[in-house]
């Protein structure tokens, strides 16, 4: 009997319109900051006749970070490791496994080194999830969350 109603018809386009406004500007402020600057080519000498050259950026991005619950120990990860809270490992979304992370606390200034093993957060709020070791190192351990800047090196591929 409603279902034809102009009434009806134009309440459903505005809630359509206004979910897909609000899904859009959502979005926009979980996504971290980036800032990326090119290194100068890094030279590497492996013996006196031959050099191997290679490009690298430095990457930077600032965002939220949370840590693994303990129910994980001994859990396999993505990459196939087991996960143990005592060392000091993350899980990332995209950067690839065996990756150095340097992580900064940017509460109280603590940095911490880690090594991607895993896939994750699943959460669009968080941008790394660190082991217990390195929350702790980073002074977020009980707190749950804290806001963090990444920074990673990853070699440039040569076209």
């Amino acid at each position: 009997m409603f279902a034809r109603s102009p009434t009806i018809i134009n309440m459903k386009y505005c809630l359509f319109l206004c979910g897909m406004l609000i899904s859009s500007f959502g979005f926009a402020q979980n996504s971290p900051e980036e800032l990326v600057s090119n290194v100068s080519t890094a030279t590497i000498s492996k013996s006196s006749e031959s050099e191997v050259t290679t490009n690298t950026k430095i990457s930077l991005k600032t965002g939220l970070a949370t840590y693994y619950a303990r129910k994980f120990e001994g859990r396999r990860t993505t990459s196939g490791t087991r996960y143990r809270g005592k060392k000091l490992t993350a899980a990332h979304l995209s950067l690839p496994f065996g990756t150095i992370v340097t992580v900064t606390n940017l509460d109280n200034g603590k940095t911490v080194d880690v090594e991607v093993n895993d896939r994750g957060p699943h959460s669009k709020k968080y941008m790394i999830d660190l082991s217990e070791a390195a929350a702790k190192e980073l002074g977020f351990y009980r707190k749950g969350q804290s806001r963090v800047e990444i920074s990673y090196q990853l070699p440039e591929e040569e076209s």
